[in-house]
């Protein structure tokens, strides 16, 4: 039986392909930013395998394939963007709508404590959290390479920053049957 591996040795030297073509360093921005972008996806895996509640489950499967295209985006350099357009689905209006209507059904049924929130009254509140982190840090970095012409799309900036909203709305839905004082970290759980 033949098998396929997933090593393809041609890292080895410190290098790697950009979607659609052309190898950089691994140190690249670009290749930086997909890191960050792949340990955003895995950290909202997490909280989706933590989470009991459906809506929030679905929800966040839904934000791991929307950023498989916005990962895309990030490692695909400005040369061969066509070929993206081309091939996939980019970040636009469509995605910023979703997020945006999910984001008021999340603020209509969470009310905010009168407090700072601190995280970790939950597993899952607090892996939302870290996911948050993650995208802001994300955010950051896709800024940044919009800031240097890496990245065309400014939808895709929006979007990022929706998400962590999103994400941090989440975070207070699962909370939300808590009193004031366990969210706000000023008594402890039991």
């Amino acid at each position: 039986m033949v098998r396929n591996s997933i090593s393809t040795k041609r890292g080895d030297s410190g290098e790697t392909s950009l979607l659609y073509g052309g190898r950089v360093s691994k140190s690249n921005r670009r290749v930086e930013a997909n890191g960050i972008g792949d340990e955003a996806v895995s950290t909202i895996g997490l909280a989706r395998a933590q989470c009991e509640s459906e809506f929030i489950h679905d929800a966040l499967l839904e934000i791991q394939r929307l950023m498989f295209i916005a990962n895309a985006e990030i490692t695909t350099s400005t040369d061969h963007i066509d070929k993206l357009h081309e091939h996939f689905q980019v970040i636009g209006d469509e995605q910023i709508s979703y997020l945006d209507s999910l984001l008021r059904r999340l603020e209509d049924e969470v009310e905010l404590p009168p407090a700072f929130i601190i995280p970790g009254a939950t597993v899952t509140s607090a892996t939302l959290d870290l996911a948050r982190c993650k995208v802001r840090d994300l955010e950051r970095a896709a800024v940044d390479l919009y800031e240097d012409d890496l990245i065309e799309n400014e939808r895709l900036l929006v979007w990022l920053n929706r998400l962590s909203d999103c994400i941090f709305m989440m975070a207070r839905y699962v909370d939300r049957d808590l009193p004031t004082d366990i969210v706000t970290g000023t008594r402890r759980k039991n």
